[in-house]
C-alpha cells in the first residue's frame, strides 16, 4: 500500500440488454426506433397492469415516434416526476418518472452502460449487473479470511449520497466517456434540479451514482494501493490495516472525498477483524454470517401476519448465512401451514 497520510493530485434489476457497442454512444443511436422501442420493453416489464403504461401502450407506436422525433429535433424535456414517501429501511422520497421518461432512460442505460461499467473496479458491487450484496458480501468474507483476527478494518458511510452528488462534477465525469455534446445534455437532463442531488427512482440515477463514486475506487485501488477494498453504493469498506494505516486512511479519506467530489462522511468504524463486520445487510466473520437485526424483526411480523411474498424475500436474502436455519424453524414450529406456500427451494438450507 502506497503513502496514505498525503493527498494525492486530484437497476439495475429492470436494466433490459446491453449491448456490445462500436464506439461511443450518439443521441442518434438512443432516438433511434429500434433503441426507443427495446426500451420501452425493459420499462414496461412486470409492470404491464399499472394504468400509466397501459394508457401509454394503447398508442405505444405514435409515443415511441413523437418521441423519436422531440429527441432528434433536440427538444424533448423530461417531465416532473410524480414523488411519494417511503419509509423502509428509513424515510425518503421517491421520485418516479413518466412511463415517456422512463422509456429514454431505459434506452440511454442500454447504450452506455457497458461503456462505463468495463472501467470500474470488480469489487464495486451496488447496482451493477450480476453484482448485489451477496456478492459483495462474499469478497468481504473472502478478504476477512486473508487476514489475521487482530488486524484492522475502517469501515466508511457517506451522508446522504445520491442528494449531495455535485451536478458539475457528474457532468466533467460523464464527458470523460461521452463525447456527443447532445447525448450529454441529455444525460444531465435526468439528473435533478441543480446544483446538486438526483432523482430517487430513475434508473439514471443509479448509474450516475456508479459513475461519480468511481474516482473514489480508482484513488483508493491505484494511488492508495488498498489491496482489501469493497463498495456498495455509499458503505465501503478497506480489510486487513494496521491501527495507524486505518486511521490515516480515514483522515485522508475525509478530506478527498470533501475536495473532489463535495461529499462527507455521515460515519465510520474502526474494529479488529475478529469482531465481524455489519455490511450490506449482514454481520460477518470470518467463520459465518448472520442477517442484522432489522431483517429479523421484520421477519417476525411477517411471520405474524403470514405476509408469505415477504418470508419468501427474506428468507432468499438470507439463505446463505447462519440465520436461514433459524427462520425456517421458526415457520415449521409456529405457522406449519405456511410451509406449502412457500418455495421449496427457499426452505432448503
Amino acid at each position: 500500500m502506497g503513502v496514505i497520510g498525503v493527498t494525492c493530485p486530484a437497476k439495475a434489476k429492470s436494466a433490459g440488454r446491453c449491448p456490445e457497442l462500436n464506439g461511443t454512444p450518439t443521441l442518434k443511436q438512443i432516438a433511434s426506433l429500434d433503441a426507443l422501442w427495446q426500451g420501452y420493453r425493459d420499462a414496461t416489464k412486470h409492470k404491464k397492469n399499472r394504468r400509466p403504461i397501459l394508457d401509454y401502450a394503447r398508442n405505444a407506436g405514435a409515443n415511441i415516434q413523437r418521441t423519436h422525433e422531440l429527441l432528434m429535433a433536440g427538444r424533448y424535456e423530461p417531465v416532473p416526476p410524480r414523488s411519494f414517501w417511503i419509509t423502509e429501511p428509513k424515510p425518503r422520497r421517491i421520485d418516479a418518472p413518466s412511463i415517456r421518461d422512463s422509456v429514454v432512460q431505459h434506452s440511454i442505460y442500454n447504450a452506455v452502460y457497458q461503456l462505463f461499467d468495463r472501467g470500474f473496479i470488480h469489487d464495486n458491487y451496488g447496482c451493477r449487473i450480476g453484482k448485489g450484496t451477496h456478492r459483495a458480501n462474499d469478497a468481504v468474507q473472502r478478504y476477512m479470511r486473508q487476514c489475521g483476527g487482530d488486524e484492522y478494518y475502517l469501515q466508511l458511510d457517506i451522508r446522504n449520497f445520491y442528494y449531495s452528488i455535485d451536478h458539475a462534477v457528474l457532468r466533467e465525469r460523464i464527458e470523460r466517456k461521452i463525447k456527443d455534446p447532445g447525448l450529454v445534455v441529455l444525460m444531465m437532463d435526468f439528473s435533478g434540479e441543480p446544483p446538486t442531488g438526483l432523482f430517487i427512482g430513475n434508473l439514471m440515477s443509479q448509474l450516475y451514482g456508479l459513475v461519480y463514486l468511481d474516482w473514489l475506487d480508482q484513488h483508493v485501488k491505484r494511488h492508495l494501493r488498498v489491496k482489501r477494498y469493497v463498495r456498495y453504493v455509499d458503505d465501503f469498506v478497506l480489510i486487513g490495516l494496521t491501527l495507524d494505516e486505518a486511521h490515516d486512511l480515514k483522515a485522508h479519506l475525509e478530506r478527498w472525498l470533501w475536495e473532489n467530489l463535495r461529499l462527507e462522511l455521515s460515519k465510520w468504524r474502526i474494529a479488529k477483524v475478529r469482531h465481524g463486520i455489519n455490511f450490506v445487510g449482514f454481520r460477518t466473520w470470518r467463520k459465518g454470517r448472520f442477517v442484522r437485526k432489522r431483517s429479523l424483526h421484520n421477519f417476525s411480523k411477517a411471520l405474524k401476519r403470514e405476509k408469505i411474498e415477504s418470508l419468501q424475500s427474506i428468507l432468499a436474502n438470507a439463505k446463505r448465512s447462519g440465520s436461514h436455519k433459524h427462520m425456517v424453524a421458526r415457520i415449521r414450529h409456529e405457522k406449519p401451514h405456511l410451509m406449502k406456500e412457500i418455495a421449496n427451494d427457499l426452505l432448503m438450507h
